[in-house]
């Protein structure tokens, strides 16, 4: 969608303005500008505004961004180095879980957020945003949401509330337990003067109320073993519960009736959608998904003006989960030959011809082989390895859950879905499962989830207690194809399976409607084996993950990322996470 181009706060600065009289030419020098008494007009203060949401877009968007940070380093979605192709050890370093503080990943994460919690702070101090309750509370909740962001990827951050600070101040880390404090009592303050009505791209009440089910729903697994405060409590997914409940009873929200409504470019008129970061390709593009996944011949089935690079793909062992029946399998990946489209001679993109078939129209319409180089373009859902040898230019199903726009946008203008219903829901369901109440009806609301993507046959849409309660049908253990001194295959395969995954039905359901959509390393981690012993993020082995290389005592270490080292070269306060000090 359109977004409104903005001016920074040093802009707004650059054209203050000061009545001094014409006639008094004594110089005045002042060493400090006092903004409290100037006074704004609500443009320039929706202006300042702007960079608290523009950060917020590049934390999720920027190379190598949040995105990538969720769903790299789990079972769903990697990006392997590409035979004839490249792609970067980062992103192999990061599917293996071997993370350093070098890692550009973790340098974005970091700064972005920050620089938002910045502009939060800068306009919370102004004497004319503190006599706005409704503008406090929109700052307040925003600040809130970024450290959400730190705490689950960094945990060990430093908590800056003030605009200004002496010369030569470093911030230093705070407990762990003190930001997640925080964020907690600056929503619960922020909420009773946020809007409940549906504002596409802004904070609101209900996102607010997300946000803290988020960080209940997680707090057991971020202070795991942590028996301070009842860390370990089913007291937090009551607190979830009691969040979401709020945004089920509002009828601002209601499930789309197809699965991809939501991820359409402009998701404006989706009243699924609970939060969204706008984006828009002439001012504020940054989604360059369909780039980083496709084939450069995949520009033909969407009208392209340009080559994709052929990098991303999904896990073979994931590809194996779906149930043939479940549509959500090709509303989100391409795979198998692939074609390019024409309706009475001219060329139209796969949308179009999928509208048309729906429709019955389908006279003068024609699908045509891609070809290429290397022959038919037809993805495999095999691949060989994440870098041993690597992964052939045609292996791996790729995502397309998000809209594909023609022309040169692709999806670059595509919004980021934040928070949508299926999520409240899930969560609820999630919350009633571990606290043991009232189990028919968390299966009740998967299988409403589930309902639309079963067209042909309902009966697979309904998932029971036993179901989600069950094992996973995730088929865990090391796989890898490896070339032998012939060129011949060389498999390395071992076999754990998911039967002794805690909820495996649950985490299962997770990953089929939520992939690539940030969940899956908050999800790995949340979820644990039936033990008790590990979670799932660093405890099951995978596609060219094996997890008996990760020491137990290392599973909580895992969890985090590492700092980047720019930042602690930058500030001598701040110590490294654990596990990454060599």
């Amino acid at each position: 969608m359109k977004y409104t181009n903005i001016i920074t706060i040093a802009g707004i600065a650059g054209m203050f303005l000061f009545n001094i009289s014409c006639t008094d030419l004594e110089e005045h020098i002042y060493d400090t500008l006092d903004e409290t008494i100037i006074e704004y007009t609500d443009e320039e203060i929706e202006s300042m505004s702007g960079p608290v949401y523009t950060n917020l877009r590049y934390t999720y968007w920027a190379w190598e961004g949040l995105f990538d940070q969720c769903e790299e380093s789990g079972d769903l979605i990697m990006t392997p180095l590409r035979i004839g192709v490249g792609w970067g050890e980062q992103y192999i370093l990061m599917h293996k879980h071997t993370f350093n503080s070098y890692i550009g990943h973790f340098w974005q994460t970091w700064n972005y957020p920050y620089v938002g919690i910045g502009y939060c702070n800068k306009l919370l101090a102004l004497k004319q945003i503190q006599e706005d309750k409704a503008k406090t509370a929109e700052l307040r909740a925003m600040r809130a949401l970024y450290y959400y962001i730190l705490l689950d990827i960094f945990r060990n951050i430093p908590l800056v509330t003030e605009s200004v600070y002496p010369g030569g101040y470093l911030p230093v880390q705070e407990n762990p337990s003190v930001i997640f404090d925080f964020i907690v009592t600056e929503l619960n303050a922020a909420k009773p003067d946020l809007p409940k009505t549906s504002s596409y791209g802004r904070m609101n009440y209900y996102v607010a109320c997300m946000t803290l089910a988020k960080i209940y729903l997680n707090h057991n697994a971020w202070f795991y073993g942590d028996t301070e405060k009842g860390y370990t409590s089913d007291e937090w997914y009551t607190e979830a519960l009691d969040e979401v409940n709020e945004v089920l009873a509002t009828p601002n929200y209601q499930l789309a009736q197809n699965y991809k409504d939501p991820h359409m470019a402009d998701g404006s008129g989706c009243k699924e959608i609970i939060f969204a970061i706008p984006l828009d390709i002439d001012y504020a593009s940054a989604c360059y998904l369909s780039n980083k996944c496709l084939h450069p011949a995949s520009a033909a089935t969407f009208l392209l003006n340009a080559a994709p690079w052929n990098g991303s793909c999904a896990v073979p062992q994931f590809m194996d989960t779906y149930d043939p029946d479940d549509k959500r399998k090709a509303d989100t990946w391409l795979f198998g030959p692939q074609y390019s489209y024409q309706k009475n001679g001219t060329d139209i993109s796969i949308y179009q011809y999928n509208d048309h078939v729906a429709a019955g129209t389908t006279d003068g319409l024609v699908a045509t082989p891609i070809t290429t180089a290397d022959g038919p373009l037809n993805y495999s859902t095999f691949v060989h390895s994440i870098n041993n040898p690597g992964a052939y230019k045609m292996e791996g199903a790729r995502f397309w859950k998000k809209e594909i726009v023609s022309g040169p946008d692709g999806t670059y203008g595509d919004d980021v879905c934040f928070y949508r219903l299926a999520d409240a829901m899930f969560i609820k369901a999630e919350c009633l499962l571990r606290l043991g109440e009232d189990k028919q009806i968390a299966a009740d609301l998967v299988s409403e989830v589930r309902e639309r993507s079963f067209p042909e046959n309902p009966s697979k849409a309904i998932r029971t207690v036993a179901d989600l309660e069950g094992g996973s049908v995730y088929d865990y253990g090391y796989r890898e194809t490896q070339l032998d001194g012939t060129g011949a295959d060389l498999q390395v395969f071992t076999y754990e399976g998911g039967d002794d995954i805690e909820l495996g039905g649950l985490l299962d359901d997770l990953a089929w409607e939520f992939v690539g959509e940030h969940h899956r390393r908050q999800d790995l981690i949340r979820f644990r084996l039936k033990d008790g012993s590990r979670n799932i993020y660093n405890g099951k082995s995978r596609f060219c993950y094996d997890a008996t290389s990760v020491p137990l005592a290392d599973d909580l270490k895992k969890n985090l990322y590492p700092i980047h080292q720019d930042y602690l070269d930058a500030n001598m306060n701040l110590n490294q996470n654990p596990g990454y000090d060599e």
